[in-house]
């Protein structure tokens, strides 16, 4: 199991999907030197991601600093804390519910860091509120695994689509399918992806 760790496994794992795939070798001189996006990992990661679902970014951050201020970012505070105390933070019913489930859990998260992706997956996704998105965004870029992808991410869809000049975006199963051609460096081209979205996001003005 590969570990990114630094610049210059992003940049090897470049070097790679320019030489193999001709459609990367079209978008990475846009695009490059791609960035590290490692991120802490963690019982406050995860909490985070679950905080993120179906809201704003602004909101999410407000409920973060909440729970932050409130000392709510660590698993046995949360595991404590009364339904009232974490409405307060501006947690919904659902999200009170994923956040006591999580803290609960008792995710061994310093495991997780020599646990193959699958099995990361796995783990996480048998908690309520983490679906495979979650599990595979933290395999990526809080565990930094090498060949994760997130195929029902919609920037990565429309990417892929103006990438590959595909006619419709493809569907989840159906990106799963193409990142295969991917291996071994699958999260290397997601931050491809990731960056070339912002590119197509400009170019088309896409929201």
């Amino acid at each position: 199991m590969r570990i990114i760790k630094g610049d210059t496994d992003v940049a090897e794992g470049t070097k790679w999907l320019a030489k193999q795939h001709a459609c990367f070798a079209t978008i990475l001189p846009q695009i490059t030197p791609l960035p590290l996006r490692l991120r802490p990992d963690g019982f406050g990661q995860l909490l985070g991601a679950i905080m993120g679902q179906q809201v704003s970014t602004a909101s999410a951050a407000a409920i973060i600093a909440k729970l932050d201020a409130a000392g709510f970012l660590e698993e046995a505070a949360v595991a404590r804390a009364s339904e009232d105390e974490l409405r307060a933070c501006g947690l919904s019913r659902q999200k009170i519910r994923y956040a006591h489930e999580l803290a609960r859990a008792q995710i061994d998260y310093a495991a997780l860091r020599d646990t193959d992706s699958a099995d990361v997956i796995k783990t996480l996704t048998a908690v309520p509120g983490i679906g495979a998105w979650t599990a595979e965004i933290y395999a990526m870029f809080s565990l930094g695994h090498a060949d994760v992808f997130a195929p029902g991410d919609l920037a990565l869809q429309i990417a892929a689509q103006h990438m590959l000049g595909l006619d419709a975006r493809p569907t989840e199963k159906e990106l799963r399918v193409l990142a295969q051609d991917w291996y071994p460096w699958r999260s290397v081209a997601a931050r491809a992806l990731f960056a070339y979205y912002r590119v197509v996001k400009g170019r088309e003005g896409l929201t």
